[in-house]
């Protein structure tokens, strides 16, 4: 009756490839979306918890390494940093 399909990683991923290529975005893979709305919460502020909680990582680390830029030095520390290049 109807189509209903269980629910699995592999229905969920050819659904996804499906609605992508249909809208004209056939590069978008499912990781490439997930990137993408993991750095749109770091780039909103949001925590690294609330990102891992919604990709549903247990460890709020695999977020941060693989997930969310390298934020840029504080300026102290450039500032250390180029007395030390420059041996002021």
């Amino acid at each position: 009756m109807g189509d209903h399909r269980a629910p699995s990683n592999r229905n969920t991923h050819a659904d996804l490839k499906e609605a992508f290529t249909a809208a004209g975005y056939d590069w978008v893979t499912s990781h490439v979306y997930r990137k993408t709305v993991a750095s749109m919460m770091d780039d909103a502020g949001l925590s690294a918890r609330a990102a891992a909680d919604q990709l549903g990582h247990a460890k709020v680390s695999m977020t941060q390494d693989n997930y969310f830029k390298r934020k840029v030095a504080k300026t102290g520390a450039a500032k250390v940093m180029e007395a030390v290049v420059r041996r002021e």
